[in-house]
């Protein structure tokens, strides 16, 4: 009989859970086809989802407009064992047992970069970062 390892799990955390978290969860998905158990939180949820981030999510074929910002908690921090924090200003719990890793990602309203061109930079920021953790969670390319 074959053993099946658990599936990796990862929870990505941004402050109100409406734009860059809400993006690197939703090309998780994309990137490992169900391979990886994906949500996503913030520390402060907003309302809804960044109707910017969802346009450009969707031209890789990514649809999170129906997604809700969601509260983060320890218990799903302890479900998933690993969360990824984007971004520096969303501050999370030290909780026994789980890994936390904080991606300084790209923010080029820092350059005087706006709109829709602002948000296509940090997409393809993140989406780098998440082929990256994709290999190290399944050693695939």
């Amino acid at each position: 009989m074959k053993s099946t390892a658990a599936k990796p799990a990862v929870l990505f955390v941004c402050v109100k859970n409406g734009g860059k978290s809400q993006m690197a969860a939703g090309l998780m998905k994309l990137e490992t086809h169900d391979g990886v158990t994906v949500t996503s939180a913030g520390t402060t949820p907003g309302k809804a989802v960044n109707q910017l981030s969802a346009e450009v999510l969707l031209d890789l074929g990514v649809d999170i407009s129906t997604e809700q910002p969601t509260l983060l908690t320890e218990d799903a921090m302890r479900k998933a064992g690993l969360v990824v924090v984007l971004g520096t200003e969303a501050t999370v719990p030290a909780v026994d047992g789980v890994a936390v890793e904080v991606w300084e990602t790209d923010e080029p309203s820092h350059r005087g970069i706006e709109g829709r061109e602002r948000m296509e930079l940090v997409r393809d920021d993140i989406h780098a970062r998440v082929k990256e953790l994709k290999q190290r969670l399944l050693g695939e390319r």
